[in-house]
């Protein structure tokens, strides 16, 4: 498969690893001759570290065939996190290393992530683009301070801290992007 080929949530191999596609950005120089470029933001399978790989559009890759099934989170036991496919009701276990990041948005009941699966084998967990969790600590809101946009850190229940506006406050539920790890409103 050529660079420019490429789409958004592609699985490809490079440097021995897997990795999905996540952003693709095609940058085509002006000048004459220039060759047009793809600037790929990946991220491993598993994992989840991120990389940023430039291509030009002749570069070849090989796509991996990645499967993604629909599941829910069900509960955590010794093997890894048990998420439960929405269709057939097969359980995929993933561990810590398979997660990475994800870990800090995976709560109870989390609905609408997909599994995937590279040879029937669970590889990496797809989240839903923003996850509500609760606010369990966090300064209270500066009294007289609402004409200036300012934030506070907020430690969620998951054990993540993100910033928030300064008017939210302890129990509130708010809305965490899972892509960018920012405050994306109140839940």
């Amino acid at each position: 498969m050529k660079a420019s080929d490429i789409k958004r949530g592609n699985a490809i191999e490079h440097a021995g690893k897997t990795w999905q596609v996540r952003e693709v950005e095609k940058s085509a120089p002006t000048a004459r001759g220039g060759n047009t470029t793809y600037r790929l933001a990946l991220y491993g399978i598993p994992g989840g570290q991120r990389l940023d790989l430039t291509l030009r559009a002749d570069d070849e890759l090989r796509e991996v065939e990645l499967t993604r099934r629909q599941a829910n989170y069900s509960y955590l036991d010794a093997d890894g996190y048990v998420f439960m496919d929405a269709e057939d009701y097969t359980q995929y276990v993933l561990g810590r290393d398979a997660l990475g990041d994800a870990i800090g948005y995976i709560i109870d009941g989390l609905e609408g992530c997909y599994v995937q699966l590279i040879d029937d084998q669970p590889v990496g967990l797809q989240l839903p683009p923003s996850v509500a969790l609760r606010v369990v600590e966090t300064a209270p809101e500066l009294r007289g301070a609402t004409a200036t946009k300012r934030s506070k850190p907020a430690r969620l229940e998951t054990g993540i801290e993100i910033q928030v506006p300064d008017y939210i406050v302890t129990d509130e539920r708010v809305l965490v992007s899972t892509l960018t790890g920012e405050f994306a409103g109140r839940a």
